[in-house]
């Protein structure tokens, strides 16, 4: 049984190409309702969310309260950790698939040095449950180095 559960709801018009819809965090409410569509999914944004969006933002925010664990138990919390996460998508045949997940990570740390950070940084993706739910589907790779 899930310790917690969350809910997302979309509300979608139209055909895939040319419908759209609008994305709601239904169990916090942040954010309000966000536009998303096909057309800002595979070209610009234009101020629309997309699937693989929302993916990155989970991703980065898991992670950097995975770190800030890892750095914490270590006895080094962080002063300050910025992380960001890039999901790709590309063509695989008739349709799509995600080409990967970049996380980068940058950070104020007292006492650890950069090959600590390093390893820190890796043992954090390893216990990011984002990455474990997505890792053997999609290459993640880690960028992580003290600010």
């Amino acid at each position: 049984m899930a310790l917690v559960e969350r809910t997302a709801k979309i509300t979608w018009s139209g055909d895939v190409q040319k419908g759209g819809g609008t994305l709601n965090l239904a169990t916090s409410g942040a954010g309000g309702e966000l536009p998303i569509s096909l057309p800002t999914r595979a070209g610009e944004a234009n101020g629309e969310t997309s699937p693989e969006e929302l993916i990155a933002a989970s991703h980065a925010g898991c992670y950097a309260m995975a770190f800030s664990n890892v750095l914490t138990q270590a006895g080094n919390p962080p002063q300050k950790l910025e992380v960001s996460a890039t999901v790709g998508l590309e063509r695989e045949g008739a349709g799509f698939k995600l080409s990967g997940s970049k996380l980068v990570a940058r950070g104020t740390v007292e006492g650890v040095d950069d090959a600590q950070f390093a390893q820190y940084a890796k043992q954090a993706e390893q216990a990011c449950p984002i990455s474990n739910a997505i890792r053997g589907n999609v290459e993640i790779e880690l960028d992580a180095s003290l600010a």
